[in-house]
């Protein structure tokens, strides 16, 4: 019975990843021939159940940013339904594998948390990446903003991105920037994208003063060049900080390596009593699904703490 039970579970997760790939693919398609065609259909039931996914405006446009700093084709609508489709996968399997309201409804959270936990990660590793070449890109722009007369900043981030001398991720950050202002039409919006995409207090800083300068129409050479000063002190401490970062992520990945060790040795040494502790077991499916929470809640912390950091 056991066996069926998870070669049911296993089915159905090889079946969920299929129709996750596939939803992806076709929310993709749809989403960029939407853009081409500039409407949507408002009578189509996807197009209703995108709306009332989509009904928190903060949520979304959280979402919206984040997804968009990481340059990939989706929306928060699409972005919640696959998370969705994953909870109920996590529910079902959890359901099968646990047989507990408690293993069901945590294994649903759990997978359906998720994709919002990768984002996440994955933004916060792209801003560690961009954040030592920050400094020499705002250098390169405060030049380019010299030269171009100290007034036009869209003119200087053009000139900036055309010149190619960004070093690292940076340059397609830029890029973003200068390409969102001139199509976006949302100032605000693009300087908030690029705020997202940089992640931290000296992207802040730089956004605030481009605010200024793009809404008011002042010159800004003296608070970038106050800027850039301020980064060149802060140097060696930002070294020290991305060692604090660095340190809080190998922590982060400490519990899962302790519990695949833990696991590993006994089903070397015990293979049979392992076997029927951490998969017949309903006690033992029950500690393996407490440390998953707890291996789950260590990474939201570490993100948390990464995010305070920067």
């Amino acid at each position: 019975m056991t066996a069926w039970l998870w070669l049911s579970a296993v089915a159905l997760f090889v079946l969920l990843l299929i129709m996750l790939q596939r939803s992806m693919l076709l929310m993709a398609e749809q989403e960029q021939r939407s853009d081409r065609l500039l409407y949507r259909q408002r009578a189509r039931w996807s197009v209703r159940i995108m709306e009332l996914l989509t009904s928190n405006r903060r949520l979304a446009g959280h979402l919206d940013d984040m997804l968009e700093a990481m340059r990939w084709p989706l929306q928060a609508g699409s972005f919640l339904l696959i998370s969705g489709m994953l909870a109920l996968g996590g529910m079902a399997g959890g359901g099968l594998l646990f047989q507990s309201a408690k293993g069901l409804l945590l294994s649903g959270a759990l997978a359906g948390i998720a994709p919002y936990l990768a984002l996440r990660m994955l933004l916060t590793q792209r801003q560690l990446r961009t954040r030592m070449d920050f400094l020499p890109a705002v250098e390169l722009f405060y030049q380019c903003y010299l030269i171009t007369g100290g007034r036009q900043v869209k003119v200087a981030l053009q000139r900036a991105v055309d010149e190619r001398r960004m070093m690292g991720a940076m340059q397609q950050v830029f890029e973003q920037l200068q390409r969102n202002l001139s199509i976006r039409g949302d100032d605000e919006a693009s300087l908030r994208i690029f705020a997202g995409a940089v992640g931290h207090v000296w992207g802040d800083y730089f956004v605030q003063i481009l605010r200024v300068a793009l809404a008011e129409g002042h010159p800004v050479a003296d608070n970038l060049k106050e800027l850039i000063t301020d980064m060149r002190k802060a140097r060696r401490a930002n070294q020290q900080e991305r060692n604090r970062l660095l340190e809080i992520r190998i922590a982060n990945f400490s519990p899962l390596v302790f519990l695949a060790l833990f696991v590993g040795i006994n089903f070397r040494y015990n293979p049979e009593s392992a076997y029927y502790y951490y998969v017949l077991d309903p006690h033992g499916r029950d500690l393996l699904l407490n440390a998953g929470v707890l291996i789950f809640v260590s990474f939201g912390m570490g993100l948390w703490l990464s995010r305070k950091k920067m």
